[in-house]
C-alpha cells in the first residue's frame, strides 16, 4: 500500500474515531438535580401556587414564542428565525398527547432549565434554558403548576423545523448544551448583590426575563458571550433579530442606556414609549404587550435598577454632543443636500426640524440610541416599512410610523438615513445603499415592506 492511502486511511480512520466519541459524549444521559419537595411543600394544584406560576410564566414571556400569530395560547407553532433556518416553537399546553401534559415536574425542570426534552434528545438554544438555569426551585415548581392546571390543554401536533441536513442532525446540540450549559448550573446567588432591590432585578434579567438571550453578543459557536454582569459583554447589545438590532441595555451614553433615568426604562417596558428618546419596534412589541406591562412596578423599577447599575461597554463608535445647528440651517431653508431635502419631505411633519418631535409620541432624534448604533440596520429597516407601537393599558394607542420603500431608492434611503445620523449633534458613520439593498431585500423575503404591525397575537 502507498503511503498516500496509509495517510489517507490514518486520516479517516481519526475521523471516525473523533466522531464515535463526539457521538458517545453527546449521548451520554445528564444527571439533573431534582427539585426537593421542601422547595414549595403546598400542592400543585394550590391556588395560590398556580397564581405564582402564571406571574412566573408572564415575566419569562413564554406566550411570546410558544403562541402562533391568531393560534391558541401556548400551543407553539410560531416560526423563530435563526442562522440554520426556522425552528418552530412546541405546544407547551397540558395536552397529553401533543403538549406537555405528560411531564413530570422533574422532566419539566429538565427541560426549562436544562434543554433535555422528556426523550433526552437537546433543546435548541431558541429555548433560553441557560438564563432560565438561573431560575430558582420554587418558580420552577410554580410554572409547573400553573401550566398543568392552569393552561387549557390543546391538541395541536408540532410543527417540522426548517433545517436542511445535515445541520437539522440533533445529536451534536447535546454537546453544545453541555459545553455551554452544563447540567450542574445553580439557580442565581442573590447574595452578591448589595440590595434586594438589585438581587430582584438581576434575577428578572439574568433568569426568567431572559433579556441577554437577544441583547448579548454571541460568539461564533453561538453561545452568549456572557450570562451575568461579570462580563463586559453582557448585554451589550446583540444580533439582528427578525431584522432590528437588539440594543444595547448597558450604561453607554450614545448607544445605550447611560442617559436614560431609571423612570424612562420603566415606562418603556411598561408601555413602549419614555418622554424623552424611546419608542419600542419589532420583537420587542411583543415582550411590552405580554410581559412587562403586565408585571408590578416594584418588579419593573428592579430591572430598571439593575440595568442602571451596568457600567458602559465602552464599544461604540458614534458621538452625541447637542447643537441646534442643523434646526437652524432647515429653519433657514438651507436644504442643499439631499439628505436634508428628503428629511423635509417625509420626516419634519412629525420629527420637526429640530428633530425632537413630541417625544411622547413620536421619537426624538437627537441621541436617540437607536439612530447612533454602530449597525444603522434598525433605522433602515424602520425607513423602508414603519413601525407601529404596541398597544398598552396604559398607552392603548398603538400609533404607527408609515414606511417610505414606495417611494424611496436604496441611494435615496441612504442619503437619509445618514443625514438623520449626522445631524443634530449626531456623528454616527455614513449609511450605505448596499446596507439598505440587503434590508429590503430581507423585508421582501418576510412577506413585504408595509409598516411593521407589531405583532402582539
Amino acid at each position: 500500500m502507498s503511503s498516500k492511502k496509509k495517510a489517507l486511511l490514518a486520516v479517516v480512520a481519526v475521523g471516525v474515531i473523533a466522531v464515535a466519541g463526539a457521538f458517545a459524549y453527546a449521548t451520554a444521559p445528564s444527571q439533573t438535580r431534582a427539585i426537593p419537595e421542601a422547595a414549595a411543600p403546598a400542592g400543585l394544584n394550590d391556588p395560590a401556587l398556580i397564581e405564582a406560576g402564571r406571574y412566573v410564566a408572564v415575566a419569562s414571556d413564554c406566550i411570546a414564542c410558544h403562541t402562533a400569530p391568531s393560534g391558541k395560547q401556548f400551543a407553539g407553532g410560531r416560526a423563530i428565525a435563526s442562522p440554520i433556518g426556522n425552528m418552530y416553537s412546541t405546544n407547551i399546553t397540558p395536552d397529553k398527547t401533543t403538549g406537555i401534559g405528560a411531564y413530570s415536574l422533574n422532566e419539566f425542570d429538565r427541560a426549562v432549565r436544562h434543554g433535555i426534552r422528556q426523550d433526552g434528545t437537546s433543546l435548541y438554544p431558541a429555548m433560553p434554558y441557560p438564563s432560565y438555569a438561573k431560575m430558582s426551585d420554587q418558580d420552577v415548581r410554580a410554572l409547573y403548576a400553573y401550566f398543568m392546571h392552569g393552561v387549557e390543554p390543546v391538541k395541536a401536533d408540532n410543527h417540522a423545523n426548517d433545517i436542511t441536513w445535515p445541520l437539522s442532525i440533533r445529536w451534536p446540540m447535546a454537546i453544545w448544551r453541555k459545553t455551554f450549559a452544563p447540567a450542574d448550573m445553580a439557580p442565581l446567588n442573590l447574595t452578591k448583590y448589595q440590595s434586594e432591590q438589585l438581587a430582584r432585578g438581576a434575577y428578572l434579567v439574568q433568569g426568567a426575563g431572559h433579556c441577554g438571550s437577544c441583547h448579548t453578543p454571541r460568539a461564533a459557536t453561538m453561545q452568549e458571550q456572557g450570562l451575568d454582569e461579570s462580563s463586559k459583554a453582557y448585554l451589550a447589545g446583540g444580533p439582528l433579530i427578525d431584522g432590528w438590532l437588539a440594543a444595547n441595555l448597558r450604561g453607554d451614553k450614545v448607544d445605550g442606556l447611560g442617559s436614560w433615568s431609571e423612570q424612562d426604562i420603566v415606562d418603556t417596558l411598561k408601555t413602549g414609549r419614555n418622554k424623552t428618546t424611546a419608542v419600542v419596534g419589532g420583537p420587542m412589541n411583543d415582550v411590552v404587550a405580554h410581559s412587562m406591562q403586565h408585571m408590578s412596578d416594584t418588579d419593573l423599577h428592579a430591572i430598571a435598577a439593575y440595568l442602571k447599575s451596568l457600567p458602559a461597554s465602552g464599544t461604540a463608535k458614534a458621538t452625541f454632543t447637542a447643537s441646534d445647528d442643523t434646526a437652524k440651517a432647515l429653519r433657514a431653508g438651507h436644504d442643499d443636500t439631499r439628505g436634508a431635502q428628503l428629511y423635509l419631505d417625509n420626516c419634519a411633519a412629525c420629527h420637526r426640524t429640530d428633530g425632537k418631535s413630541n417625544a411622547i409620541t413620536f421619537p426624538a432624534l437627537p441621541g436617540n440610541p437607536t439612530v447612533l448604533a454602530d449597525d444603522p440596520a434598525s433605522l433602515i429597516r424602520l425607513v423602508l416599512a414603519g413601525s407601529r407601537l404596541p398597544s398598552t393599558k396604559e398607552r392603548p394607542s398603538d400609533l404607527a410610523m408609515p414606511g417610505f420603500a414606495w417611494r424611496l431608492s436604496d441611494d435615496e434611503t441612504a442619503q437619509l438615513v445618514t443625514f438623520v445620523r449626522q445631524s443634530w449633534g449626531n456623528h454616527a458613520p455614513a449609511a450605505t445603499a448596499s446596507e439598505v439593498a440587503k434590508v429590503r431585500k430581507e423585508l421582501q423575503k418576510d412577506g413585504g415592506l408595509s409598516a411593521d404591525k407589531g405583532d402582539t397575537h
